[in-house]
């Protein structure tokens, strides 16, 4: 029986506006309700995540988790509003600035540097700008390309580069990993992201670690994903969920897939059709 829900947000749990399909919060409620914990397991910030708790109705749970930065940090969260870093995986500011420098192989490349608390974007596009309205991501923008400030801030957790080319981001994953193979992990995300994280951070290390903390065994996880970067997740998990909309190769390795996309509440039908089956 499944105990732990780990959930990809964008292109998962999330429609493409970023709204939640009523099914999936109407199932999702359910599933916490009869003992099981269901966690976003995303990419972004913890504290991006705060309006879908809400929406999920889960920010009034004693305790509720969320798993960051592709498995750099595990968050617990208060019904009161607290919050607690329970676990976190940085990087040093001067494999932050190696990378920053790599990824500038062209003029129009926006980068985000997530600290354990902020994000700051540098040389923002237009694309960008509208897809963090959407999905509501608070962030701060850089003036300039001098990392130094980040000497005075929170744990770095990850580098980012966002373009809607798939050559350029490829480009930009070849340019990085020629130099620093040995210190990074690579992921691609939503179709217009490219993502650095330190060397064994990633989503299903992480999701194990809280299973673990949690006392669940690893056959009463399952892992919702789509993307590529989902991918450690989906491999780790006791089942590994594709939704309808995934990438292929997330399909491939997948234990399930999904005949919902995650505009149709995919997140519904494994919890409504597949769960205890």
């Amino acid at each position: 029986m499944i105990k732990l829900i780990l959930s990809d947000l964008d292109e998962t749990l999330l429609d493409d506006d970023g709204t939640i399909n009523s099914q999936n919060i109407t199932a999702v409620q359910k599933f916490v309700k009869n003992g099981g914990y269901f966690v976003p397991n995303t990419g972004r910030s913890y504290k991006s995540v705060f309006g879908t708790l809400k929406d999920l109705g889960l920010n009034k749970q004693s305790k509720q988790y969320v798993v960051s930065y592709n498995g750099g940090a595990i968050v617990e969260i208060h019904e009161d509003g607290g919050e607690k870093i329970i676990v976190q995986h940085g990087m040093d500011l001067e494999l932050a600035k190696k990378i920053f420098s790599l990824g500038q192989i062209q003029a129009d490349i926006d980068t985000h540097i997530y600290t354990i608390d902020t994000l700051f974007i540098y040389n923002i596009s237009e694309n960008d700008e509208q897809y963090m309205k959407e999905r509501s991501v608070p962030y701060q923008e850089m003036a300039d390309d001098n990392l130094d400030f980040l000497s005075n801030e929170k744990t770095i957790m990850k580098v980012i580069f966002e373009h809607r080319d798939p050559n350029v981001l490829q480009k930009i994953s070849d340019t990085v990993n020629a130099q620093l193979s040995d210190k990074v992990l690579t992921t691609f995300s939503s179709n217009r992201y490219v993502e650095f994280n330190p060397k064994g951070s990633d989503k299903g290390s992480a999701g194990l670690e809280l299973a673990d903390m949690l006392g669940i065994p690893r056959n009463e996880v399952a892992a919702l994903g789509d993307n590529l970067n989902d991918a450690a997740q989906i491999k780790a998990a006791g089942v590994g969920v594709a939704v309808a909309n995934a990438k292929p190769e997330i399909k491939e390795m997948a234990d399930l897939v999904l005949s919902k996309t995650n505009n149709e509440g995919a997140v519904a039908e494994f919890i409504n059709e597949h769960i205890g089956k």
